[in-house]
């Protein structure tokens, strides 16, 4: 019986299915120029026909497996030594052969735009591009995807940096890898996987967020987001059009331009979709082993600082769990800079409660943050200076994760006494003595039970302590320090580190109750 060309297309594309899906195949993250976690057991996973027979070799050591009922395998190579370049093959039906791998440390580097901004938008881009000659710095960066459940693979691939591809590298990202890599000697990975604008709710698995009745405010504020999206889609050109009005006015007055209405997006795809960004971009590399991960996010959750004090806490957690490598794998991130027009009196700032919820996320083991209090730009929410921030996280994961001596930390809030009309507080991570940058100690403000805070003298006593007073406050009960949107700080630390704002009191913020 001779065959219809319908017939036999259909044959052979049944057959073209049956082929692909019986070789073996790779997720993206496992490829060319990978960077392997050093010295521990690394998974390599990926698809094959069911009951297939793995084998993976690398470096002298194989692991073999054969594929489950679903067509998954995964195996573990373990102990690696630091350096390279390593061949990897892996065998089944068919062979994979994946060239030029190194060992060292990886770290995922994540949030939102300001660890999204690439080198050539940064500080002294073309010296920085010139200068980028590290073979055994390599980045792996996540294509951007929202999806509505935990995905098994993403698109992206390693690079290895050079100034051919620093360029659109995550500069905190890369900033961060050069300052390990010049002090351990060794290779350093970074998966970078960022979307700007994006909430911390985004980036948190739907378990991390539905065991927990705190976060249902988070769930039924997007299902009403969904819902009202036909309205919202057709409202926005007359928002732009406001928008462009009053950006010109701003200009024209030399006043910061207020930011843009952000686009409505199709409720499928709208970065802020809860877990949505967790699973397509989070999901994809749970299996990766890592040393630890670093973060840049909060703005878009500052006018929600209270709510962030646990939600923070609960997303390192639910990523911990979900690595299922150690529930307390180094994690740091980058206290929010300093933004927005400076205030000429002491008042409330929903960007010092993010900062202070940040602080407060330091109660979790093998944390630490990254001060950026001193290094941000009054009207731009992106500081182009990223090599400080990159180089400070760096000092904190060169003590959480490798017991390096050395001052991971600008001066921290520890304790006050009142007494004789005056303030003394102690610090925290002094580093052989406190300093003031600049003519003077300011950015400190002074209360007494009426709750008027007033800007406040302040001079530093011994080796850790700040007495602080003002002549309009005799009998002062709080402090305040660094605490608006833009503060003037001038007290560092002898390792010139930044201290970190804090207040001493705990009454009500202005984002208290919102959800």
């Amino acid at each position: 019986m001779r065959m219809r060309p319908v017939h036999l297309l259909s044959c052979l594309s049944v057959l073209a299915l049956f082929c692909a899906h019986a070789d073996v195949t790779l997720p993206a993250v496992i490829s060319d120029n990978m960077v392997l976690q050093q010295d521990k057991d690394c998974p390599i996973w990926g698809k094959a026909e069911p009951g297939e027979k793995v084998t993976v070799s690398i470096a002298g050591k194989k692991a073999s497996t054969k594929a489950g009922a679903d067509g998954q395998w995964s195996v573990k190579i373990g102990g690696i030594k630091a350096g390279g370049p390593y061949e990897m093959t892996i065998a089944g039906k068919n062979e994979i052969k994946i060239s030029n791998i190194l060992a060292g440390e990886v770290w995922v580097a994540s949030g939102q735009s300001n660890m999204e901004w690439t080198v050539k938008n940064s500080r002294d881009p073309e010296q920085e591009i010139a200068n980028a000659k590290f073979p055994s710095i390599r980045m792996f960066t996540v294509k951007k995807k929202v999806a509505g459940e935990p995905q098994s693979n993403c698109e992206g691939k390693w690079e290895v940096c050079d100034s051919s591809t620093v360029a659109n590298f995550s500069a905190v990202g890369y900033f961060f890898a050069r300052e390990l890599y010049q002090r351990l000697g060794i290779p350093v990975g970074v998966i970078h996987t960022s979307w700007g604008g994006t909430p911390a709710e985004s980036w948190t698995s739907a378990e991390g967020l539905q065991n927990d009745p705190d976060f249902q405010p988070i769930i039924e504020n997007f299902k009403k987001k969904v819902e009202n999206f036909p309205k919202a889609r057709d409202a926005y050109p007359e928002q732009v059009k406001k928008w462009e009005e009053a950006a010109a006015k701003a200009k024209a007055e030399n006043k910061p331009v207020p930011n843009k209405p952000r686009q409505p997006s199709e409720p499928e795809n709208d970065p802020w979709k809860p877990s949505g960004l967790y699973n397509g971009m989070i999901a994809p590399i749970l299996n990766y082993r890592i040393a630890g991960a670093i973060w840049y996010q909060g703005e878009s959750n500052a006018g929600r600082a209270y709510q962030y004090r646990k939600l923070f806490p609960n997303m390192i957690t639910d990523w911990r769990k979900h690595f299922k490598q150690g529930n307390d794998f180094p994690f740091l991130w980058v206290q929010l800079a300093n933004f927005m027009a400076k205030k000429p009196e002491p008042g409330e700032s929903s960007w010092a409660e993010l900062r202070e919820a940040q602080q407060m996320t330091l109660k979790l083991p093998n944390t630490g943050t990254g001060l950026a209090i001193d290094i941000g730009e009054e009207k731009d929410i992106h500081p182009k200076n990223k090599q400080d921030v990159g180089r400070r996280l760096a000092f904190g994961a060169l003590k959480i994760a490798y017991n390096r001596e050395n001052a991971f930390s600008g001066p921290v809030y520890d304790s006050v006494d009142f007494k004789d009309g005056k303030a003394e507080v102690k610090f925290k991570h002094a580093f052989e003595g406190l300093k003031v940058k600049g003519d003077k100690l300011t950015g400190f403000a002074i209360a007494g039970e009426d709750k008027k805070f007033v800007w406040a003298d302040a001079k530093i006593i011994g080796n850790d302590k700040v007495q602080v007073w003002s002549d309009a406050v005799k009998a002062p009960v709080a402090v305040r320090y660094g605490w608006a949107d833009n503060p003037d700080v001038a007290l560092y630390n002898n390792a010139d580190l930044p201290a970190s704002p804090f207040r001493t009191d705990e009454w009500d913020g202005v984002t208290k109750g919102k959800n």
